[in-house]
């Protein structure tokens, strides 16, 4: 197995220009099955993949920022922070990034979750160019993403504004070191009585995270009173949305859940 390692970022974005080199930082997903005959890339030691800031609109995490790294750093919104303490044990999120969460592709990628729901984007480079895509158009299928071979995931911008109140939910077999079977995370914001911001996103219920943007849109701009008379309405749509695949568990078992958690956020919120 070979194994090369970039010193900054300048350099990683040149040696991602072979095509034959797979991109890792903890490589908790990918040393798992790791081929003995592949070349990697090791991103770890680039600082500028390494760093939390932010600036008026967002905050913007690093490619490979650790799960304890994410957690410990005030700038940390809640949501996100309660998401990577349910990522396994102390020693996964001590190694695993969070743009290897992101590009592993999975729907059942915890922190992936919190930057669907709350519309974060995403920083891609190249050795040539640099453009930024939102979160829920890198998906376009299971283990498909909109990702250029010479591209690298390179921060990720979470937007500051309303995080505060929300909703987290990861269902699995046990209380620790599971994956998911099902998880939720809403984020809802009333404003004098008007609701300004209703957004959920739900993992481990299709090929990919399902982030209803147009429903949730349903509820946004109705006083509370009248978001309540939708209700039912609004259920009604997520439901026909919510079309979960089989796996470790059934698809109606996952629908139910999916249905008994966005009741419970709504009322949860007045709703």
């Amino acid at each position: 197995m070979k194994s090369v390692m970039a010193r900054d970022l300048r350099e990683a974005l040149i040696l991602r220009g072979d095509p034959e080199l797979i991109p890792y930082s903890g490589g908790t997903d990918l040393m798992v099955n790791a081929d003995e005959d592949a070349a990697y890339l090791f991103l770890n030691n680039a600082p500028e993949l390494k760093r939390i800031t932010g600036d008026e609109e967002h905050i913007r995490f690093g490619a490979a920022c650790t799960f304890s790294q994410i957690i410990e750093d005030p700038l940390t919104p809640g949501i996100l922070k309660e998401a990577c303490l349910q990522i396994a044990a102390p020693a996964i999120r001590n190694a695993g990034s969070v743009g290897g969460n992101i590009a592993n592709g999975s729907p059942k990628a915890d922190s992936a979750l919190v930057f669907m729901v709350t519309d974060s984007k995403l920083r891609l480079m190249s050795a040539k160019k640099e453009r930024i895509m939102p979160i829920k158009d890198f998906y376009l299928g299971k283990k498909k993403l909109a990702l250029a071979p010479d591209e690298l995931i390179v921060e990720i911008l979470l937007p500051r504004k309303n995080t505060g109140n929300y909703y987290y939910k990861k269902v699995g077999a046990r209380n620790a070191l599971s994956i998911s079977r099902v998880s939720f995370a809403g984020i809802f914001d009333i404003d004098n009585g008007v609701v300004r911001n209703c957004a959920t996103a739900f993992g481990a219920v299709g090929d990919v995270i399902i982030r209803p943007d147009a429903a949730d849109g349903m509820l946004v701009g109705n006083t509370v009173e009248e978001a309540g008379a939708l209700k039912e309405t609004y259920l009604k749509a997520m439901g026909d949305l919510i079309v979960p695949v089989s796996g470790r568990v059934s698809a109606d078992y996952r629908k139910s859940v999916c249905m008994n958690l966005l009741r419970d956020f709504l009322e949860t919120n007045g709703i």
